[in-house]
């Protein structure tokens, strides 16, 4: 009937990713959080120390939105809009591996870590709601 008709289901899928139902978050490195998520100290994300040069993956699929180093205090830097409700960001690259329009994949290779403000080698990665930070840790699966 017509719940299962190919027309109605395009419509379905559009629904959840615009509303972000069964969108999966990954890791966008492996490392250790050393800078946690906090609205008050001016934390907008988390710092994930890492290796320089280790792999910066997509959190998730979408398109490229930002590549450059003109925002203040976030060195080379990645955003990508993953649906109307959420973008994620990626700070203090070494290397940038995509560009503003491209669409990519969930885990895919965007970039490297680079060193932070602190000249530390680690990621600096926000993801936000509606254009405010949320805290990463709610969104990524546990380690």
């Amino acid at each position: 009937p017509k719940v299962n008709s190919p027309v109605d289901k395009p419509s379905v899928v559009s629904t959840q990713t615009s509303r972000n139902v069964r969108f999966a978050w990954h890791w966008p490195t492996r490392g250790v959080i050393v800078g946690g998520f906090s609205i008050s100290k001016g934390q907008q994300g988390i710092d994930i120390k890492a290796q320089k040069g280790q792999a910066v993956m997509a959190a998730g699929g979408g398109e490229v939105v930002y590549v450059g180093n003109s925002l203040k205090g976030y060195g080379n830097l990645v955003i990508i809009k993953h649906n109307e409700s959420y973008l994620s960001a990626y700070a203090h690259n070494d290397s940038i591996f995509v560009s503003e329009g491209q669409r990519i994949t969930a885990k895919q290779k965007i970039g490297t870590v680079g060193l932070n403000k602190q000249r530390v080698s680690a990621l600096h990665f926000q993801i936000r709601k509606n254009g405010k930070p949320v805290n990463p840790i709610n969104y990524l699966p546990k380690i």
